[in-house]
């Protein structure tokens, strides 16, 4: 065989040879751990459609949060679960102080003052049809739904929330809320935009954890199409002129190109949100046997960052940081 003079091979012979030259690597404090609660007391609720992931009381919140923090995971993005009768279709408990969600928020900072907590802004949680904006005659309503935003936002910042994540999909939204934070003198709460958030089919196992689904029509009207990849720049552009500190592209792992896209034009950091039936999905293969678990889970977030993201939301956070730990 004709001598070869270049044998990429030889850069791959060893595991610390690999270790040496990998390109990529994924920080336990790049993730961030998405946890759900609800009302109640010594409640750990596994959700069937995402093994692994509980909703939790506040007083199991805190034993969670506290082992997730010896493991190394510092940063959570919390999701409430708000009792049927709490909706309205005008998301009145998403402003209520003494509600669950700046309750959790409150004993979380006081409990863990490190920690850093990441809210939602949206309407679902909280409306009764389901949307993340205000619903008239069949039709989500833009420019109404940003006070409710806005207010919501301030309820959460006055609770203590480092990093504000607006979800909604709203024009205008990041606008609104960075200039009452400011107003109100919550100029240091970060705004981490739910830039380019498409209407997906992986969010089901999300939607059975809060009970959030629409009751009516779906979230193309706002949510972005999945055919769709210069839309995300236009979305970017308005979210950084608005104020946003980072910007989110939501699913990850189907939304590569886009992640890629946004960290290559822009100089914020840019986070993406490994979704719920993205671990589904891995979670329910890996029992079946048909692929290890583990090593899909540590190359799915390796890819993500690779593709650019800077900061991970992932169910896989608390289990990753462990497997980290334990090699």
């Amino acid at each position: 065989m004709e001598h070869m003079l270049r044998r990429p091979r030889r850069n791959r012979k060893s595991q610390q040879i690999r270790q040496m030259l990998a390109e990529t690597s994924l920080a336990i404090e790049e993730l961030i751990f998405p946890v759900f609660i609800e009302e109640g007391k010594g409640i750990k609720r596994e959700i069937t459609s995402m093994p692994g992931i509980y909703r939790y009381s506040l007083d199991q919140l805190l034993r969670e949060v506290e082992e997730c923090l010896e493991s190394g995971i510092s940063s959570f993005a919390l999701f409430p679960s708000i009792i049927d009768d709490l909706k309205d279709s005008l998301a009145s408990e998403s402003l209520n102080p003494e509600g669950l969600y700046p309750k959790a928020i409150i004993k979380l900072k006081s409990a863990f003052p490190d920690a850093i907590l990441m809210t939602d802004v949206a309407m679902d949680p909280y409306s009764s049809d389901g949307h993340d904006g205000l619903v008239e005659n069949g039709e989500i309503i833009n420019d109404k739904t940003l006070a409710i935003l806005a207010d919501m936002a301030l309820i959460q910042a006055q609770a203590g929330a480092d990093i504000i994540g607006p979800s909604d999909m709203m024009d205008g939204r990041v606008k609104v809320i960075r200039e009452i934070l400011d107003k109100h003198g919550y100029q240091n709460v970060s705004i981490m935009s739910y830039t380019a958030k498409y209407a997906s089919g992986f969010y089901g196992p999300f939607r059975d954890a809060l009970d959030s689904a629409p009751k009516h029509g779906d979230k193309k009207t706002y949510q972005m199409d999945p055919r769709n990849q210069r839309e995300a720049i236009l979305e970017a552009e308005l979210d950084i002129e608005q104020g946003a500190d980072f910007l989110m592209v939501k699913p990850a792992m189907a939304y590569l190109d886009v992640i890629y896209q946004l960290s290559s034009r822009f100089v914020l950091p840019v986070a993406a949100y490994n979704v719920s039936g993205e671990y589904a999905m891995i979670k329910a293969a890996d029992q079946k046997g048909w692929l290890d678990g583990n090593q899909v889970m540590v190359e799915s977030l390796t890819a993500i960052k690779r593709a650019g993201a800077k900061v991970i939301l992932s169910y896989f956070a608390k289990e990753y940081a462990q497997l980290i730990k334990s090699s």
